[in-house]
């Protein structure tokens, strides 16, 4: 499950970038890199977590 939540904050990052430069798709790809921020910060806790 934490690699499938790295795959999809990378993605998130990637349509970011793309639609950053692209200029067209409007305020929706900052909310996506938001929460591909969230999601990269979310696998850097858990990843560190000793049980």
């Amino acid at each position: 499950m934490g690699n499938l939540l790295y795959i999809v904050a990378v993605i998130l990052i990637i349509a970011w970038a793309i639609g950053f430069f692209a200029y067209s798709v409007g305020s929706i790809i900052h909310v996506l890199l938001v929460i591909a921020i969230i999601a990269i910060v979310v696998k850097l806790f858990q990843g560190r977590r000793v049980l």
